[in-house]
């Protein structure tokens, strides 16, 4: 299953090159990029050079491929992709463009200039103490990333965090605690985030610092007593989704804190409160023992795999994450990263008692959580 999957978020980036690391206190995180895929995409979207086959091999394009397949629901195979790239290079159409091959093809140009920046300019520093400031002081976290940049993929995902295992060439997707934390960044969804290369640059750098935060999650977790526990007993389709929108409420708040300063629009207020009332229609769908299990994949995917203002589960957590800083503090919102989901919408229905005007969980949910109200 994909437990992670995302679009625009946190603020400022870690971009390093492969053997730079940066530490802040007991956060020590190295990444390690990886723009083959890209590169020879973009040549060969140019006309400049490129074998079809060759690019739908490489482990970038690879990861990309298979996460299109699993999004689009659909099988995806490699000769897919290969004849997909060969209809771009020759201008061709097959009609079913599920890599978004044509819209990356009409953006070749600014592609590769936001590659060239991508490459030249490093903030790694900036962005490790942003997203280190958010864990509990003393939460060693220590690994090295790898980062691959494509340019296509499934057509509402820019950035995405898989766990990965190596067979051979061939990548499989686990679950939490197992395999290789590795983040994939989708280049062509990056022109999207404004008119210059600068724009791009710095959207792109936003994007990639989101996932950043998840890696650093999913590696804490790894070593976590109380996570391991977590996993091993909290399996339902409700815990999943509770667990999900932690993770992406969480890396949500930060992006908003750069960008609003903590503040939306009024329309934003309001596909928040829309956010909160399908969260809980679909969190009580859940709750039902007899749900079946394909539905219940389905809504946990939908959680968090559209765009910004449609991840109704990012968009939940995230006010959840914001009011527990905002009034509680922000060491009472690192805690409950390592006490787990039920600590973390526990505590906002406390909040909820306090504020009538807080969007507010359902009955369901709170009995759920252990809380009658």
């Amino acid at each position: 299953m994909i437990r992670r999957l995302c679009g625009l978020v946190l603020a400022w980036v870690l971009l390093s090159a492969p053997a730079a690391g940066q530490e802040y206190g007991d956060f020590h995180l190295l990444l390690n990029l990886n723009v083959a895929s890209a590169e020879a995409s973009i040549e060969l979207m140019r006309g400049l050079a490129g074998s079809p086959s060759r690019i739908a091999e490489m482990p970038g394009s690879r990861l990309a491929l298979s996460t299109t397949s699993t999004l689009a629901q659909r099988p995806l195979t490699l000769a897919d992709l290969e004849r997909a790239l060969e209809a771009a290079k020759f201008n061709q159409s097959l009609g079913d463009d599920v890599f978004r091959l044509k819209e990356a093809k009409e953006n070749v140009a600014a592609m590769s200039d936001l590659l060239s920046e991508l490459r030249r300019r490093n903030f790694a520093q900036r962005v490790v103490t942003t997203v280190a400031q958010i864990f509990p002081p003393g939460v060693r976290v220590r690994t090295a990333v790898p980062v691959y940049v494509v340019a296509f993929g499934y057509q509402t995902i820019d950035a995405y965090v898989r766990r990965v295992v190596w067979r051979g060439t061939e990548p499989t997707f686990v679950g939490e605690g197992e395999g290789e934390v590795t983040i994939i960044v989708n280049l062509s969804k990056a022109i999207s985030y404004g008119n210059s290369t600068d724009e791009r640059f710095l959207g792109l750098l936003t994007v990639v610092a989101h996932e950043v935060f998840h890696a650093a999650f999913g590696v804490y977790k790894d070593g976590s007593p109380e996570w391991r526990e977590y996993y091993a007993t909290r399996q339902s389709y409700f815990d999943q989704l509770l667990d999900l929108s932690q993770n992406e409420g969480v890396a949500y708040y930060l992006t908003m804190i750069q960008k609003t300063g903590g503040r939306f629009s009024p329309e934003g207020e309001r596909s928040i409160r829309a956010a909160f009332e399908e969260f809980n229609r679909n969190a009580d769908e859940l709750l039902n023992p007899q749900i079946d299990r394909r539905r219940a994949w389905d809504i946990i995917r939908l959680s968090n795999s559209s765009s910004f203002w449609s991840n109704y589960g990012a968009l939940a957590g995230m006010i959840v994450a914001r009011q527990i800083d905002q009034t509680l503090g922000r060491a009472a919102l690192s805690e409950t990263l390592i006490t787990g989901p039920n600590a973390f919408f526990g505590r906002y229905v406390d909040l909820m008692q306090r504020d009538a005007s807080l969007p507010r969980l359902s009955p369901r949910i709170l009995q759920a959580l252990g809380r009658r109200y």
